[in-house]
């Protein structure tokens, strides 16, 4: 058999498995339409990675329905990480220009233009290695989550795996670590504190007081009133 025929055959059965990875996330996003995600990729390969260096790390994270999430919270999250989110489809193309220009003059990555739905995508669903295949990965899933699931379905499911910390995922798991309350009573100022962790969640953890940190969860504050959130 000639070496185009071998090739043909590769593709062929790379369009395959393709496909059919990509029909069983579809099949686990349309079930989310009821079911609460138990896990994520992301959590479970960070979850292993933390417990090699530490086995007494464990996972917590206690799902909570959207109604009990503080609407502070709801609003600081959107300030910080997509102002544009009840508007777009999935991407921020205003938002993916603008970081591209930043690392363009910066001669590296300073800026991300990744929207909730993508982060999402890319926390249930995908490692954290970075191949040109996950963008494409990361660009579809987003996709078939903003087709089958409504606004404030993708953020719930967002405010409920998000980490906070070592082991810590979900807003009621880091309200409960950082200040003993319940998702549901979070402060305004409380709520900017959380969302400005969640860039670099496991230095915070360790810096609390550091002066970026406090900084950025004061412009968060100031913006929280201008949020629209999923309602």
């Amino acid at each position: 058999m000639s070496w185009t025929m071998w090739l043909k055959k590769l593709l062929v059965l790379w369009l395959l498995w393709f496909c059919a990875w990509h029909l069983a996330i579809f099949l686990r996003i349309v079930s989310y339409i009821w079911y609460d995600p138990s896990s994520t990729s992301f959590m479970d390969e960070q979850l292993a990675m933390l417990q090699l260096e530490n086995s007494a790390i464990k996972k917590q994270q206690t799902w909570i329905p959207y109604s009990s999430v503080s609407k502070s919270l709801k609003r600081a999250l959107i300030a910080a990480e997509d102002a544009k989110f009840l508007d777009h489809d999935g991407f921020d193309w205003d938002g993916i220009e603008n970081a591209w220009e930043k690392n363009l003059a910066k001669g590296k990555i300073v800026a991300g233009g990744s929207t909730i739905s993508q982060q999402l995508a890319k926390n249930l669903f995908l490692s954290a290695n970075k191949t040109p295949w996950r963008k494409l990965d990361e660009a579809l899933i987003t996709v078939m989550l903003e087709t089958v699931l409504d606004k404030q379905r993708i953020y719930e499911i967002y405010l409920n795996v998000i980490e906070w910390g070592e082991g810590i995922y979900g807003a009621e798991a880091a309200a409960q670590n950082y200040f003993g309350v319940s998702a549901k009573r979070l402060s305004a100022s409380q709520s900017a504190y959380l969302a400005a962790m969640v860039t670099n969640p496991r230095y915070y953890q360790t810096h609390r007081r550091s002066a970026h940190l406090l900084h950025k969860s004061a412009v968060i504050l100031r913006r929280m009133s201008q949020s629209d959130i999923p309602d």
